[in-house]
């Protein structure tokens, strides 16, 4: 049964894991840099654990613990974002579904916006590569002048500038960070299963519920989930 989005008139994405799996890439341009400074790999799924704090935070988790010092942190910071920056979309792809959702929530006349901790520039190019498809009303990634998720103010400013209420918002994301953030934000936490996190956790940070496929977006109950 297909339902209607009432009562939301937007939606806000996270990007990667949640509309992009990522993964591969990001885990490639961070190993290739540690392999070129002599230093200890990671397995890809430990990147499930690196990655969706922001760059900065991805580099000091991947460095051994004895050289997280400002420099070198800095440093490998500057080699990493040149490795993705030439190596971002060798893997990368949209999710089994993703556009089957997009292309229903547009014709739905679904708002839709992406908030992601990816540096700012790359999720715009992500998003205009793989989803470029689809209309976006405001597409963010990591910039100074607005805090990081799980800080709901780059939530609550896409709000504002849209005109349309948190509450009005669902939140689709795939880490603890996006769930805390939604709260954060008075938006509708909805988990995704297909991303970099077990759907226990997201449901521990307060997702209302966990989506197994990006179609069941559209059987949910949304006032049995207490969405009123």
């Amino acid at each position: 049964m297909i339902l209607p989005m009432e009562p939301f008139k937007a939606i806000l994405f996270d990007l990667d894991g949640t509309l992009l799996d990522t993964l591969q890439d990001l885990a490639e341009a961070m190993n290739y840099v540690l392999k070129a400074r002599g230093l200890p790999t990671h397995p890809l799924e430990r990147y499930r654990y690196f990655v969706g704090e922001g760059a900065t935070v991805l580099v000091k988790k991947a460095l051994p613990p004895e050289l997280r010092d400002s420099q070198t942190i800095s440093e490998v910071l500057k080699e990493y974002l040149d490795r993705y920056g030439s190596h971002w979309d060798l893997h990368t792809r949209p999710y089994p579904g993703i556009p089957e959702m997009l292309g229903r929530l547009q014709a739905d006349h679904v708002v839709m916006t992406v908030l992601s901790n990816k540096v700012h520039d790359f999720t715009l190019q992500c998003t205009k590569k793989f989803l470029g498809k689809w209309k976006f009303a405001r597409v963010y990634g990591e910039r100074p002048e607005v805090p990081r998720k799980p800080d709901p103010g780059g939530a609550i400013l896409i709000a504002e500038e849209l005109n349309i209420s948190p509450s009005d918002f669902m939140y689709l994301g795939d880490t603890p960070i996006d769930m805390k953030t939604a709260k954060g934000a008075g938006m509708f936490p909805i988990g995704v299963g297909w991303g970099f996190r077990p759907a226990e956790e997201l449901i521990e940070a307060g997702a209302k519920v966990v989506l197994k496929h990006p179609l069941e977006l559209f059987e949910l109950d949304f006032c049995g989930l207490g969405s009123s």
